[in-house]
């Protein structure tokens, strides 16, 4: 069984449909709890954690600060890491369960062998061109440099995830920075979609927005502050 951990931020609207893939029956019961971080909502994100039955926290503002909270509090030896308007297709769970079948069968008590994530593909809902042109571009942005985003969630088993330290308290790309401890040798990408809004592409543009995430991911590699960046991201 697995915990899922969710950071939240004023997500009433997306968080019912990111939550709706996650309860029974929609999934074979192999989800323990689902446990909501929220960074300070002053909407009804408390009240849609509380109608659901998962577990809702508070936390320093930002991704990275809550998904270590959740990380911390999480009760099974499986993590998902999912953002609060991300939606998994309906497959999600047969593929996961399968998925961790197989790693526990071949873990043999070495520290190698239990040392693998796994991450869904990227989708969004938008029925533009230019939206699928983004989808493309993210696959080949994994394929090559074997880099998703935490729009694409992130399994991982709890030793493996304690043992590479966990998500960092960070402002802006702590998903990168976990990726990138994990390695791209130890990353699976499930054929389970991610179905992500695509709101923020709607607003700021096709072309805009992924140069902007190019230039923070630039900006990130060369060194400069999180916090610097984050200005840069919005």
């Amino acid at each position: 069984m697995i915990s899922v951990v969710i950071p939240t931020l004023n997500s009433e609207h997306s968080l019912p449909r990111t939550l709706a893939c996650l309860i029974p029956p929609t999934v074979r019961g192999i989800v323990r709890e689902v446990i909501i971080v929220d960074g300070g909502s002053v909407d009804g994100t408390a009240s849609v954690a509380e109608i659901t039955g998962a577990k809702f926290v508070t936390a320093p503002r930002g991704r990275g600060h809550q998904m270590r909270v959740g990380g911390q509090m999480a009760k099974s030896e499986w993590l998902l890491f999912l953002h609060a308007d991300t939606v998994l297709s309906p497959e999600w769970s047969e593929e996961v369960e399968a998925f961790v079948e197989r790693v526990e069968r071949a873990y043999d008590g070495t520290r190698e062998s239990g040392e693998v994530a796994g991450v869904f593909k990227f989708s969004l809902d938008d029925f533009r061109p230019a939206a699928r042109r983004l989808e493309w571009w993210v696959a080949l942005r994994c394929k090559l440099a074997g880099l998703p985003y935490g729009d694409q969630g992130l399994l991982i088993s709890k030793e493996f995830y304690d043992r590479i330290g966990g998500f960092s308290e960070m402002p802006l790309m702590e998903d990168v920075d976990i990726v990138r401890r994990i390695g791209r040798r130890r990353l699976l990408f499930f054929r389970s979609e991610a179905l992500t809004s695509a709101e923020r592409y709607r607003k700021d543009g096709y072309v805009l927005r992924p140069m902007r995430n190019l230039a923070c991911l630039t900006l990130y590699y060369l060194g400069v502050p999180t916090r610097l960046i984050s200005r840069l991201y919005g």
